[in-house]
């Protein structure tokens, strides 16, 4: 039953037969601890109905990030105390530290790129990161997206598929890259330390 509930074709064959409501399901559940990631339902989706990728791209950014909002409640609720000690209070106060200072970043490049948004999810609330900084964060990485991928369905049609499936995810990483850079470069320029 879990090598099912884990394969593609399992979650496929749901998108198939349930739609929007399958597609929300994953997209929930994989904020906080599923490993497939919407895409692959909202691509599917998308690819057999593109009149109604932009509907799916919805669906999919909000119920990830409601999901979000959930794996971050389980980390704010019981994370700490674990991540205390197992790492030891200073370290987790440390990394806090960091975090704190480039959250926003964090959540809106784990929401865009491929990295695992659901660890960043649950380490902002046992971190007790800023919820509503959270939420926002989400909706833009996750938007950003899951409307990429729809528009692409919406205007050019389930031809875009091949295209979608063996190139965005290095278009995410690369835009993602540059982000990351002007983020860093806006800092240091606020901070004074480059001309």
């Amino acid at each position: 039953m879990v090598r099912e509930l884990m394969s593609l074709t399992f979650w496929k064959g749901l998108a198939l037969k349930y739609g929007a409501l399958a597609l929300a399901l994953n997209a929930f559940i994989e904020a906080i601890f599923f490993p497939i990631p919407p895409d692959i339902l909202l691509i599917t989706l998308s690819s057999i109905n593109p009149k109604e990728a932009l509907f799916y791209s919805f669906v999919a950014t909000l119920f990830s990030t409601l999901g979000g909002v959930f794996g971050y409640y389980l980390g704010y609720l019981g994370g700490r105390p674990l991540a205390e000690k197992f790492f030891g209070k200073e370290k987790v106060n440390r990394v806090h530290r960091l975090y704190e200072s480039y959250e926003s970043l964090i959540i809106l490049l784990a929401g865009f790129t491929p990295l695992p948004y659901k660890v960043f999810t649950i380490t902002s609330g046992v971190l007790f990161a800023s919820l509503w900084k959270l939420v926002v964060f989400s909706l833009l990485g996750r938007g950003l997206r899951f409307f990429t991928e729809g528009a692409l369905f919406f205007f050019f049609g389930s031809r875009i598929n091949t295209f979608v499936m063996e190139n965005l995810n290095t278009i995410f990483i690369g835009i993602g890259a540059v982000l990351l850079v002007v983020f860093l470069a806006y800092r240091r320029l606020k901070k004074g330390v480059l001309p």
